[in-house]
Formats: structure tokens, C-alpha cells, sequence
């Protein structure tokens, strides 16, 4: 789907975040305790560099469109999704496959949702472009 321009770069960072959730499911199924450790470790990094300043600038400048907007189940959602990938990366300082497993599945739901529920949303309301764009860049 052909994004807004203010969003071309939240969307694109979504890739990632699927190639990284591919990557933890699969390590996760098949359990080998040293490979869950090291995409465990690698999950928290990009958690840390990448995800969590997504999330930021989703809670700071989107989320706050959307529930003037009286969007207020998206911007729920969001957060809560937000929270619980937070708690499960945490987690994951003690790494365990079903934490690794669980951490895969509800990325790609949240990426899922944002691209087919949460960014359409954002692209419906009037004037949209400018009032996302002007906080994001």
C-alpha cells in the first residue's frame, strides 16, 4: 500500500521489524539455547535503538492526531501494544524461548495492525499530512 509522505518512514522501518520477528520466531521454534540468547541480545538492541524511537515518535506526534481526532480505541491499542512489547523485551534479559516466541508474534500483530488499521486511520482525517508531518520532521 502507497503510504502518505509523512509516513513513508515509520512504514519503512516496519520491514525491519518483521525481518527481526521472522528471525526470533525461528530461533524460538527450534530452541538451542546459545542462538536464543544471541537474537534475545539482539532483540534487546534493536529494541533499544530502533523500536522504542519508533514508538516514541508514534506516542509523541501521531498518537496525539488520532485522539483529537477522537480516535481513542487506536491510541488504546497502540499503547498497550506498546507496553506489552516493552515488557517482553525486558524479559528477555533472561532469555527463554516462549518469551523470544511470544515477543515474534505480537511484533508482527503490532506491525500489522499500525499498517493496516493504525496509519490508514491517520491517513483518513483532513488535513493530516501537515499536522504529522510538521512533528515528525
Amino acid at each position: 500500500m502507497k503510504r502518505s509522505e509523512p509516513l513513508i518512514a515509520l512504514s519503512r522501518e516496519h520491514h525491519g521489524a518483521l525481518s527481526l520477528a521472522l528471525r526470533a520466531r525461528r530461533v524460538a521454534h527450534g530452541g538451542e539455547s546459545a542462538s536464543v540468547k544471541s537474537v534475545a541480545d539482539l532483540v534487546r538492541q534493536k529494541f533499544e535503538t530502533e523500536l522504542k524511537p519508533h514508538f516514541d515518535q508514534e506516542e509523541n506526534w501521531l498518537l496525539p492526531v488520532l485522539a483529537r481526532a477522537g480516535e481513542k480505541f487506536l491510541v488504546q491499542r497502540t499503547l498497550a501494544e506498546h507496553a506489552e512489547l516493552t515488557d517482553l523485551a525486558d524479559r528477555l534479559a533472561s532469555p527463554r524461548p516462549r518469551v523470544l516466541l511470544a515477543f515474534a508474534d505480537a511484533l508482527s500483530r503490532h506491525v500489522r495492525f499500525e499498517e493496516r488499521e493504525l496509519f490508514p486511520a491517520i491517513e483518513r482525517l483532513p488535513n493530516h499530512a501537515g499536522k504529522v508531518a510538521e512533528k515528525i520532521f
